[in-house]
């Protein structure tokens, strides 16, 4: 069987994506990062799917709390009810290099566990405009690795997929719904209260997907 490392924040997207990683066939390691992150509720989440499909599940502790971004500073506001579309600009819960960072220690636990493809929910098209969620960078993040890593000089590079790249939101629910993963066990806040906001950014987006997709998103909301 195929082993892979599946990025797991806790959110829809990557909840949805272990969904699909499972579903190809694949032996799934769940890899989740404490990084300083107000909304460190979405750890909760992670655990509890990871629990739902008990799939191996490891919280890498990494502190990020130096760095700028509204989701590791308190003092930095997160954005709420934004006007206009959210891919217009880079907004200030922006983690800087996070994707890198993340990547790179899935890579390792890769190379560690003689897994060949790492899966990460990325999403270019209902997204807050994040670079490292496009394209073109997973593609130079697979030709480093190709250059960097045993595997990759030894002729077996570590793939990233990106199963929901080119989804809409609504569509990445309706996967989820027919992958039958545990939607109702993620988290995609942007704030460290109890319950969703429902105004940040995140919030904004999952209930635009779950709308217009038909579905009743069952997670509590203020």
């Amino acid at each position: 069987m195929t082993k892979a490392v599946v990025l797991l924040s806790g959110g829809l997207d990557s909840t949805t994506v272990l969904a699909k990683a499972i579903s190809d066939g694949c032996e799934a390691f769940a890899v989740s990062f404490r990084y300083g992150q107000r909304h460190s509720r979405e750890l909760i989440s992670a655990t509890e799917v990871c629990r739902h499909y008990g799939v191996m599940h490891t919280i890498i502790d990494i502190n990020l709390s130096s760095f700028r971004s509204a989701l590791t500073k308190e003092e930095i506001a997160v954005p709420m009810d934004r006007e206009g579309s959210l891919d217009k600009e880079i907004p200030i819960t922006y983690v800087p290099a996070r994707n890198i960072i993340f990547l790179s220690i899935a890579s390792g636990l890769c190379e560690s566990i003689d897994a060949d493809r790492i899966y990460i929910g990325a999403n270019v098209v209902d997204y807050s405009g994040y670079p490292d969620c496009r394209p073109d960078f997973f593609r130079a993040f697979e030709a480093m690795l190709e250059k960097g890593t045993k595997a990759g000089v030894e002729g077996s590079p570590i793939k990233i997929v990106t199963p929901i790249l080119h989804m809409s939101k609504a569509d990445i629910v309706r996967l989820g719904k027919e992958l039958g993963a545990p939607l109702h066990l993620t988290w995609s806040c942007y704030e460290g209260g109890e319950r969703a906001c429902g105004h940040c950014d995140s919030c904004r987006l999952r209930l635009k997907g779950f709308e217009e997709a038909g579905y009743k998103d069952e997670i509590d909301y203020e």
